[in-house]
């Protein structure tokens, strides 16, 4: 099976451990197990907990305990309605294997996380790219979506909120996109993972699966949650789209590992404090990030609703690896080149890491565009 490489995934692995000021990650500033600890109100004393714990598989789907706390996160989905993966990056892979089959048409929002159009291609499906414009806020063209659903069409793939643009559907969008869909009788796979980090209100964006009898959510513990080491996600949806899921999932996964699900649990029970922290981050350091761009006579954007990625475009005579590399050899400061997302002429920061790295970094991006303008 050929499958297109990875953009994004192999520039991260290829400078993310050589550069003084990652800009390119998009978790929140990681938790240490100490800090989550603090959250619940727990200290490590606590932590005898883990000592009787048996090192077995565990509860295959994931415990109770954690998916009871997943569900907290939805309106209307129960326990029969998620199953555990390893990240979301396992989740959306099972969902595209369970659903999509060679010949399948599948739609697919672009700029996206690459998976949600690489894999259906992978597979052999009619893959069709609704591009999202800088004119629109980087959100979707509905006149342009019903025109690409046809009764053929199996999936639609969509981001909200959107990696890499911060743009954030609402509610009553997620509710048109749905009836487009249920014209067709498709699927509709949202991949969320940055739910929880809305810029305004209280932070957490309305969920497909809520909103849609055929949606499927899909998210995890990495981005908003801060918890990217336990590699932990999950899917929330229709029982039979995970009972046809757990046929791949047996393959692949499982289990999850016992401590990544104790440490899961405690934090989504406690889900409040946790995106609190994240929100205070990201919606200080988007108004720091605001004002450098302001300030910037070679950089345009479109501000994001939510998330903790943003979109640069760039008014200079290079590519957007060479000014990436250029800008790693010069400051130390990593982006991520427009290019890997397919988005030439553009730059993707990450500004949810500690607001000293931001602000610093900010200062000698800064420092370099005077200089080459």
């Amino acid at each position: 099976m050929h499958i297109e490489p990875f953009g994004v995934e192999i520039w991260m692995n290829e400078w993310e451990t050589k550069c003084a000021l990652n800009l390119a990650e998009t978790c929140v500033e990681s938790l240490t197990i100490a800090q989550l600890l603090a959250l619940a109100g727990k200290n490590d004393v606590d932590l005898s907990e883990l000592l009787p714990m048996k090192m077995t598989y565990g509860a295959i789907e994931g415990s109770t305990r954690l998916r009871t706390a997943i569900c907290a996160l939805y309106e209307r989905q129960k326990l029969e309605n998620v199953v555990v993966t390893h990240g979301t990056i396992g989740a959306n892979m099972l969902v595209h294997k369970t659903l999509v089959s060679a010949g399948d048409c599948v739609v697919a929002v672009v700029p996206t996380y690459q998976q949600h159009y690489s894999i259906p291609a992978s597979i052999g499906a009619d893959v069709h790219q609704l591009k999202l414009h800088e004119d629109n806020g980087f959100l979707p063209d509905l006149n342009a979506l019903r025109a690409l659903v046809t009764p053929d069409t199996k999936l639609i793939a969509i981001n909200n909120p959107n990696n890499p643009t911060g743009a954030l559907m609402s509610r009553a969008m997620l509710e048109e996109i749905a009836d487009i869909a249920r014209e067709a009788d498709a699927y509709i796979l949202c991949d969320e993972v940055y739910r929880g980090t809305d810029q305004e209100g209280g932070g957490m964006t309305a969920s497909i699966a809520d909103i849609y009898e055929k949606g499927i959510s899909t998210a995890s513990m990495s981005k908003a949650f801060a918890l990217a080491g336990l590699r932990l996600g999950w899917i929330a949806g229709p029982q039979e789209v995970l009972e046809a899921v757990a046929i791949h999932r047996d393959y692949d996964t499982i289990s999850v590992g016992m401590i990544d699900d104790h440490f899961a649990a405690l934090a989504l029970e406690h889900a409040d404090k946790v995106l609190a922290r994240s929100q205070q981050i990201t919606r200080g350091n988007l108004a720091v990030l605001e004002s450098w761009v302001d300030s910037q006579p070679l950089i345009t954007w479109v501000k994001p609703k939510s998330g903790t990625t943003a979109l640069l475009k760039y008014d200079l005579p290079m590519s957007s690896r060479e000014l990436c590399v250029d800008l790693l050899k010069e400051t130390g400061v990593m982006f991520t080149p427009g290019s890997a997302l397919n988005m030439e002429g553009y730059l993707r920061i990450g500004y949810a890491n500690t607001p000293e790295i931001l602000e610093e970094g900010l200062k000698r991006v800064g420092a370099y565009f005077a200089k080459v303008a």
